[in-house]
């Protein structure tokens, strides 16, 4: 459980969102805790300077008319503001006592106390452990003059820090809960993910088994899951049909090995019996014998050499190739065949034809393939064509015949190893063909409309220095 793919989906989601959760509530206090802070320094500023009036007010007033001091008490200041008073400097009504708790200015610590400007700050009263937060606001009876003091508001730093412990509380659960509903809905949306995987995953443990027909789970939408089990299910029908090919190839190929060798071994029994004594007899088994040797011979030699060129197992000579001469030889191996079945057989050539730097023996033996191939599906009186060309950079081959054509949904897989509508062919010819193109550096094309068709062994234009 903890190693599947929807338990990493979902762990990896929710520690997602609990990241960005605790980013988040982390930027909010911080946020909270200046704009409270800034709120309350602000509220303490106003409070402190409306207080100083009003005691500035109250001086003034015992001063001009000799009234004692107010009648209105710190405490009903304090509870009316929810702050403590304090008074630092010389008392504003000599010889009484008007209820605000008188501090020195040692008792403020390092704090520096303006004559003109109100000042806020922290600081511990004395004979206590509590921190407060404060506003100092000069006393001047009149504008500009020495200060008698300074009146200082101020509340406890723990209701600050209780408030932020209140915000972050409630940002706490509702991250709890936000986490609940995401994995829950994260939980969900990975099954809807994960389950096409392991349909796909079942049916992959199938096909390794080498059972193909499966039910692939079908796709649904246009998504990367849905993408990968429609090409999944492409690839099973391929590896299906391929193995179908295989088991035909390899029956095509006991029944073409068992003909050649029942006949070969008839007529060595034949022979060594002394059933067949007479020259002419002697000579028409040994001429079956070396035919059907020779079937066997190109059989195995076509198998072997799409398994060495499949699994890259072959060289490759770079060598002066005169591209005429090979095309001479090329076209020669197939003139006796061409004149026995009254074949229209050609060889077009340019002038001056080039030579160019290339394995020799392998391009005529591509070559060699498609001349095999095209007089194949070639009637007798047919017509059959080489051409070379040279065109953009690059060397063309053409082998042109007059054969009933190729539809164009076979075009694509005429290239397909034992893929063959030729009782006496292999399907071999034209796999090997193109796969030692390709290993020249070149490819091998086919057009094919209505009847005829042109094979083209294109190659790249490297002339000898």
């Amino acid at each position: 459980m903890l190693g599947t793919l929807r338990f990493r989906f979902t762990a990896l989601f929710l520690l997602a969102v609990l990241v960005f959760g605790l980013v988040s509530i982390a930027l909010a206090v911080r946020l909270f805790q200046d704009v409270t802070r800034t709120q309350s320094l602000e509220e303490l500023r106003r409070e402190a300077r409306g207080i100083t009036a009003l005691y500035v007010a109250a001086a003034l007033r015992s001063t001009d008319e000799d009234r004692p001091a107010p009648e209105f008490a710190a405490e009903t200041l304090e509870l009316a503001t929810g702050d403590e008073l304090f008074y630092v400097g010389a008392s504003l009504f000599p010889g009484e006592q008007f209820g605000i708790r008188r501090l020195s200015r040692a008792d403020l610590g390092a704090v520096e106390l303006d004559r003109d400007q109100l000042v806020t700050f922290e600081f511990t009263p004395p004979g206590e452990d509590r921190r407060l937060v404060a506003a100092a606001q000069p006393v001047q009876l009149e504008p500009g003059t020495e200060p008698f003091g300074w009146l200082v508001v101020a509340k406890p730093a723990a209701e600050l820090r209780a408030q932020v412990l209140t915000l972050l509380r409630r940002l706490a659960l509702a991250l709890a809960v936000g986490l609940l509903l995401a994995g829950l809905l994260f939980f969900w949306l990975s099954r809807r993910l994960t389950e096409p995987v392991l349909a796909l995953t079942r049916a992959a443990q199938e096909v390794a088994a080498g059972r193909y027909d499966i039910a692939v789970p079908e796709a649904r939408g246009s998504d990367e899951i849905s993408l990968l089990s429609d090409r999944f299910k492409v690839m099973v029908e391929r590896l299906a049909e391929a193995e179908e090919l295989k088991r035909s190839f390899l029956m095509s190929v006991s029944h073409e090995l068992r003909t050649p060798l029942t006949a070969i071994r008839g007529h060595v029994e034949a022979l060594r019996e002394g059933v067949v004594t007479e020259p002419e007899q002697v000579r028409t088994s040994l001429d079956v014998i070396a035919a059907e040797a020779g079937r066997l011979e190109r059989l195995v030699g076509d198998v072997l050499d799409l398994a060495k060129l499949q699994a890259h197992r072959f060289t490759v000579r770079s060598e002066e190739v005169d591209v005429g001469r090979l095309l001479d030889q090329a076209y020669g191996a197939f003139a006796e065949e061409a004149r026995r079945r009254a074949i229209d057989y050609a060889l077009e050539s340019v002038d001056d034809p080039p030579v160019v730097v290339s394995d020799g023996d392998r391009v005529l033996q591509v070559i060699s393939n498609l001349l095999s191939n095209a007089f194949r599906w070639t009637p007798d009186g047919g017509r059959v064509a080489l051409r070379l060309g040279v065109e953009n950079g690059q060397l063309h081959v053409d082998v042109v015949d007059s054969g009933p054509g190729i539809p164009p949904e076979r075009q694509a897989r005429i290239f397909e190893p034992f893929v063959s509508q030729d009782a006496d062919g292999t399907g071999l010819g034209l796999p090997i063909a193109s796969e030692l193109a390709r290993a020249l550096g070149g490819r091998v094309e086919v057009h094919s409309h209505g009847s005829g068709s042109r094979f083209r062994l294109v190659l790249p234009l490297e002339r000898a220095a």
